[in-house]
């Protein structure tokens, strides 16, 4: 994937309105020979403009499409600063494919890009299958045509994929390092569940090129079976005595954060995007406008989530991002990684939990509380049950377990002489 160009004059509208309007793009090198601009106007949003170095001194400039001044990103009418650097790094490829001539055989590369353009433009999923495809299908699938794919070669790509270490972040350009994992059946579970989410971008990037013609079978990838049983993961959660020492033990900069997460079910990157004005203290919920399925929702709260998100925003402007870290910046991506860590260290939450796992505590103990499954998945942003099913189901209030509880023999409470110890804290 490549790396997204920083520019302190363009990757933000409010950047942006501080450029003085004139006939001349604002330009920024992203490639040799390729320049990303912005157009600013008199009047209205911007425009993108990608300028393509064609020889002899000479460029050629083409318009990509509305900047994000005034609306939110869609990825294709209006782009966000990296939306525009991908599709300028597109098109330049385009060209030089064209002036190339090519026109040869369809790859498993060819394919994969254009079902992430597909993704991007259509989808909140594009990002991750960016990230899987560049990592894990391409380096080994990328080149081979997709008419002479085999069964075979497929199989034996999943069956080394499970078995790989997972990668870790490393250094631009450096060597790609990966984490010591134990072997043990949930760590062959993990990485086989993983595995399995990589197949399907895979078979989802090849059936979308088969519908489109040119590919004579989709066989070769229809044979491919996953994993089986490995999707049925443990679903950690805390506790309210838990919670509540979480929220304590963590840094007061990231305190917030943990508890919005307890009270909202939300995930990271939603609570991140948060700004003041998208709570309504009188209906007491919390407005999702970018979510993961790209539907907003909104989030109803108890009265002690009303009340604390009225605390937290009292006073505040409303365009103002709702969390943010001690020194005023805002939280991003990865960033709560080590205050979560220190937050179990220092609340003794054993075994440690993830932010995402504030996410499946507000479930869990929603559905042991007796919430029907509809709105906890309502809350969630699911678009069914399936999913609330599928992790928390077994936690539900049922008609089995009720009649089990009340009918089933009872052989009296036979003794020993083990004493449990207390546990000292």
């Amino acid at each position: 994937m490549a790396r997204s160009v920083r520019d302190a004059n363009l990757e933000t509208r409010t950047a942006r309105q501080r450029l003085l309007p004139r006939g001349k793009p604002y330009y920024r090198g992203l490639e040799p020979g390729l320049h990303l601009g912005y157009r600013r106007p008199q009047k209205g949003a911007g425009k993108w403009v990608a300028r393509h170095y064609i020889g002899d001194k000479d460029y050629e400039v083409e318009t990509l499409a509305v900047a994000d001044d005034y609306s939110d990103p869609d990825g294709v009418a209006v782009l966000s600063f990296r939306q525009a650097q991908d599709l300028a790094r597109n098109r330049m490829v385009s060209r030089a494919h064209s002036a190339a001539g090519k026109t040869g055989p369809l790859t498993v590369r060819d394919a994969l890009i254009s079902y992430v353009e597909f993704l991007d433009a259509n989808r909140k999923t594009g990002v991750d299958a960016r990230h899987r495809s560049e990592a894990h299908i391409l380096p080994t699938l990328g080149d081979i045509e997709v008419e002479a794919l085999t069964t075979k070669q497929i199989e034996t790509w999943l069956s080394n994929l499970a078995k790989a270490a997972p990668r870790v972040r490393s250094k631009a350009g450096g060597e790609q390092r990966h984490r010591m994992i134990a072997n043990d059946d949930e760590t062959k579970r993990k990485r086989r569940s993983s595995a399995n989410r990589t197949l399907t971008i895979l078979k989802a990037a090849l059936n979308r090129a088969w519908r489109g013609g040119g590919i004579s079978s989709d066989l070769a990838w229809r044979r491919v079976e996953p994993f089986e049983n490995v999707d049925a993961a443990r679903v950690r959660y805390l506790t309210i005595a838990e919670a509540k020492r979480l929220i304590n033990a963590a840094e007061p900069g990231f305190r917030a954060l943990v508890q919005a997460g307890l009270e909202t079910g939300a995930r990271y990157g939603e609570l991140c995007a948060l700004e003041v004005r998208d709570f309504n203290s009188d209906s007491g919920t919390v407005a999702i406008r970018t979510s993961k399925s790209g539907k907003p929702r909104h989030i109803v709260l108890t009265d002690d989530g009303a009340a604390f998100f009225a605390r937290h925003t009292a006073g505040r402007h409303g365009a103002e991002r709702m969390f943010l870290k001690s020194n005023g910046d805002p939280w991003a991506p990865s960033h709560q990684n080590r205050p979560m860590g220190e937050a179990c260290t220092n609340g003794s939450i054993t075994p440690p939990i993830s932010f995402h796992g504030l996410r499946h505590t507000w479930a869990s103990l929603s559905v042991m509380a007796g919430v029907p499954l509809m709105v906890v998945s309502r809350n969630l942003g699911h678009a069914d049950t399936r999913m609330v099913e599928k992790h928390y189901g077994h936690l539900a209030p049922s008609y089995v377990a009720d009649a089990i509880r009340a009918g089933a023999p009872r052989f009296g409470g036979v003794g020993d002489n083990v004493q449990p110890i207390p546990l000292v804290r």
